[in-house]
């Protein structure tokens, strides 16, 4: 093993409501739903029409761009129909499920005995190829590629993020090491496993065979794979690296041993709204009402923010909304629907800054309440050094961003957009007094970069 990567850059926000560790089995949701959107960059064409009867593991559509990615049915049941936004842009395709799933059969197989493609191949016909994605760009992987590795990250350090060895202890660890046996298979480079030093003691990650681990410790981001990439096999131009998360290769486990597509995952439902934040064995796509009825601080649901993900990364949702494919987390914080007169004038103890500004950096054990106030409009953006105190990567994010602003492909590669996805500047964000949407700016700049070289 590895020495330990000691990431010294990054932010801990410490937010009240972290999870408890009790596992609760869900009702089963009266909806689920699979999201177009959650999956960037691609165009949905369906294949199913209303009333249709599915299994788990059914194909509803598939990429306009690359017919080869299918993306299943998590339930079986009936095909409900689509939710439309603006310009008719699909939003979600519905399932009514049965009370039990009926499985469409794949058929079992061990995969070091199968051959790349025809991994691969299982991989796209059950769906879980979404599962797998590529730097650069942060898209789904294409699969005609071969990468020079793969990463996995086996721990999660964002606000209130779910402990990963908790999660995986309800899986024998023959079941994630399949998972592993199958993506050692479709790189000719190694496959790396990142761990927490010194939390990180599941059997199942310190054990883990056929590939290269690693030990990381710090503040968040050091969980992300993207600064793990960063720290142990960089992106430069013309590198593919692909990478995916501990679920889904339990999940890609269970597709090899038992030939089916399971959704079946655990969720950490968090936040400081949420009377008993606790976890949750949900299928994928679950509403997320399914997990808060009768669990919240208040029956006044315009106060509150409900956010499939973490506070940083994850998307705003509706209280009748349903769970990100990706995500393995449902935070609901205080909406910031109420201004503070001259708050600033007036510090107290209660309030968190990521500055010195207020006394909170004084008691650094103490847990806050934190809402999605901004506290300001967008402001001048001028190099102050606080997105270099959080991102501990060897790039300069300012320059890099404003590269974006003026769609200056040449200057973007040269300052390293090749590595970065916007979860990995998230807490650049999050401090900005400029009030820059550091995120969005980070996606339009992949974009246009991805357009130019195809």
């Amino acid at each position: 093993m590895s020495k330990t990567i000691r990431i010294r850059k990054g932010l801990n926000i410490p937010l009240k409501g972290e999870a408890e560790k009790i596992l609760t089995n869900a009702d089963r949701s009266a909806t689920y739903a699979v999201k177009p959107p959650d999956f960037h960059g691609i165009v949905p064409k369906m294949l199913v029409k209303d009333g249709e009867r599915v299994k788990a593991g059914s194909p509803l559509f598939y990429n306009k761009y690359d017919e080869k990615i299918i993306l299943t049915s998590p339930v079986s049941g009936q095909f409900t129909g689509i939710a439309r936004g603006e310009k008719r842009r699909i939003l979600e395709a519905r399932i009514e499920p049965d009370v039990e799933d009926e499985y469409l059969d794949f058929g079992s197989a061990d995969p070091k005995t199968l051959s790349r493609d025809k991994i691969i191949e299982k991989l796209l016909a059950s769906g879980l190829w979404a599962t797998i994605m590529q730097r650069p760009y942060s898209v789904i992987a294409n699969s005609e590629d071969i990468p020079k590795s793969i990463f996995i990250s086996a721990f999660d350090s964002a606000p209130l993020a779910p402990d990963l060895d908790f999660i995986i202890n309800g899986h024998d660890e023959h079941t994630f090491q399949t998972g592993l046996d199958a993506l050692t298979r479709l790189t000719n480079g190694k496959v790396h496993l990142s761990i927490n030093e010194p939390n990180t003691i599941s059997k199942s990650f310190t054990h883990a065979k056929g590939v290269e681990i690693h030990r990381f410790s710090g503040p968040h981001p050091a969980g992300n794979v993207g600064i793990q990439i960063h720290h142990i096999d960089p992106v430069n131009m013309g590198d593919i690296v692909w990478y995916t998360d501990v679920q889904s290769v339990v999940m890609i486990g269970k597709l090899f041993e038992k030939g089916i597509y399971d959704s079946t995952k655990i969720i950490a439902l968090t936040g400081s709204e949420v009377l008993k934040p606790r976890y949750w064995r949900v299928k994928q796509g679950a509403s997320i009402e399914s997990l808060i009825k009768n669990n919240l601080t208040t029956e006044d649901m315009s106060s509150l923010r409900f956010i499939s993900g973490n506070v940083l990364t994850g998307s705003k949702s509706k209280r009748e909304g349903f769970i990100g494919f990706y995500d393995s987390q449902v935070t609901v914080i205080p909406e910031g629907n109420k201004p503070e007169f001259v708050g600033w004038l007036f510090p107290k103890i209660n309030k968190y800054s990521a500055s010195r500004t207020l006394f909170s950096y004084l008691m650094p054990w103490k847990k806050y309440r934190i809402d999605t106030n901004m506290h300001g409009g967008n402001r001048a953006f001028v190099i102050s050094g606080q997105y270099e105190k959080v991102l501990p990567m060897d790039i300069y994010p300012v320059y890099l961003i404003k590269a974006i602003m003026i769609n200056d492909i040449e200057l973007m590669e040269k300052l390293g957009i090749y590595e970065v996805a916007p979860e990995d500047l998230a807490l650049c964000e999050f401090v900005c007094t400029s009030k820059i949407e550091v995120q969005s700016l980070i996606r339009e700049g992949l974009d246009a970069l991805q357009k130019e070289l195809s």
